[in-house]
């Protein structure tokens, strides 16, 4: 049984990657960054979401001699030519400050009628090798941005994108119907075959 290693430290995503692979029938033994204290975290400073899965991914995979697996998302609004996209967490100009990147975008679309609210959430997977293989796939939730945030479940941009479909926030939903159209879900499952092609 090969070890697969996923670029983070926050269980909630280990949990939902591990869930997909056993659904998928994969075995492999799925591991965080934290089973790697002595790594340090790598600096994201590609321009697109995939590029910054696969940095993250070749580093782990080149410290640890494993297969590792890397994410990176964010929201893309139509109107702002997809921004804030690879800067979602730090729109505000502090990184993961929810409320202020909230606030800020709000009050960025004050003017915008609803028609013109579309967004996405978006999400890149990427899957490297320690021999420099790689993969990258990608997943999507389109949505209308509300005016005002709704719910108090998920994070980030969540209490302000419905997504289509739904008359719900995806701050409304619970863990498991967020999981089941999520962008990030979207995206791990398509790497499933991936996976299965490269190891196995």
């Amino acid at each position: 049984m090969t070890r697969l290693i996923l670029a983070t430290r926050n269980a909630g995503k280990i949990t939902e990657l591990r869930a997909i692979l056993a659904d998928a029938g994969v075995t492999h033994e799925l591991v965080g960054a934290d089973a790697y204290p002595e790594i340090p975290d790598v600096k994201e400073t590609g321009v697109t979401f995939a590029e910054n899965a696969l940095l993250k991914a070749h580093a782990l995979a080149k410290a640890t001699g494993l297969p590792a697996v890397a994410d990176d998302s964010g929201l893309c609004v139509d109107v702002l030519g997809g921004a804030p996209g690879i800067f979602s967490a730090r729109w505000s100009g502090r990184h993961g400050d929810d409320q202020a990147n909230l606030e800020l975008l709000l009050a960025q679309l004050l003017d915008i009628d609803t028609p013109h609210r579309g967004a996405h959430f978006a999400c890149a997977a990427a899957l490297a090798l320690p021999d420099g293989t790689e993969r990258v796939v990608e997943g999507r939730l389109r949505g209308t941005l509300r005016r005002s945030p709704h719910g108090t479940n998920g994070f980030g941009y969540d209490p302000i994108l419905q997504p289509e479909g739904d008359s719900r926030t995806c701050a409304e939903l619970t863990p498991d119907e967020k999981n089941a159209i999520s962008h990030r879900g979207k995206a791990f499952r398509a790497l499933v075959p991936v996976v299965k092609e490269l190891l196995g």
